[in-house]
């Protein structure tokens, strides 16, 4: 089984390789469309902002390569970034994404004076299971994960909402979609349960 990560413009590829050699993966840093087509699933690492991130994939022919493997069902997960550009549009930039996924993205309410709130939303946190997944295998309900990011998802179906989280507004931190999967939060980053989270998608068929 073969790994592309995703090279584009930002991301947080780095963390994501050290993550994938723990578990002993086989993986490939893909920065051209071949490299995604020949791989059996992908992860779309985060880190960085929507409209150049798409522009960096649209630049390299990388936007139509994710279609094509999402449309042949090869198991795909969005981390951070990678999460919210599967959708159709983010408030970010107001930057038309892949279109995977319907939905769009939308920022956290300014923060008032007093509430104690920061954007970005920054540290950890914990995921509320909304309903049962392969990616929570082993993962106990209320698990905490690591985030950092001001825009969140928000699919167009919450019946594809599999996890969410409380910051000010409780949002969709963990999504899939046939054999697209999401997370808002920072897997490899997450400790033991973040790599628990990595190698469940390893082992999903995408179904």
């Amino acid at each position: 089984m073969s790994v592309a990560i995703v090279d584009y413009a930002a991301g947080n590829r780095t963390s994501v390789q050290n993550a994938l050699r723990f578990l002993g993966a086989d993986y490939t840093v893909a920065s051209e469309p071949a490299a995604l087509l020949a791989s059996d699933r992908v992860i779309f690492p985060g880190v960085g902002e929507a409209r150049a991130a798409m522009d960096d994939l649209a630049r390299r022919g990388m936007d139509d390569a994710l279609r094509q493997v999402s449309a042949e069902g090869r198991p795909v997960l969005g981390i951070c970034i990678g999460a919210q550009v599967l959708l159709r549009h983010s408030a970010e930039r107001d930057t038309t994404c892949l279109g995977l996924v319907p939905g769009r993205v939308v920022g956290f309410p300014r923060p008032r004076p007093g509430d104690g709130m920061k954007v970005p939303h920054m540290g950890w946190n914990q995921v509320r299971q909304d309903r049962g997944h392969a990616l929570f295998d082993g993962i106990p309900d209320d698990s905490s994960f690591y985030f950092v990011h001001s825009f969140y998802p928000e699919p167009a179906d919450r019946s594809l909402v599999l996890g969410t989280t409380e910051y000010g507004v409780r949002f969709a931190s963990v999504y899939a979609a046939g054999n697209l999967a999401a997370v808002q939060f920072h897997a490899e980053k997450s400790g033991r349960h973040g790599l628990r989270l990595l190698a469940n998608f390893l082992a999903w068929d995408g179904a």
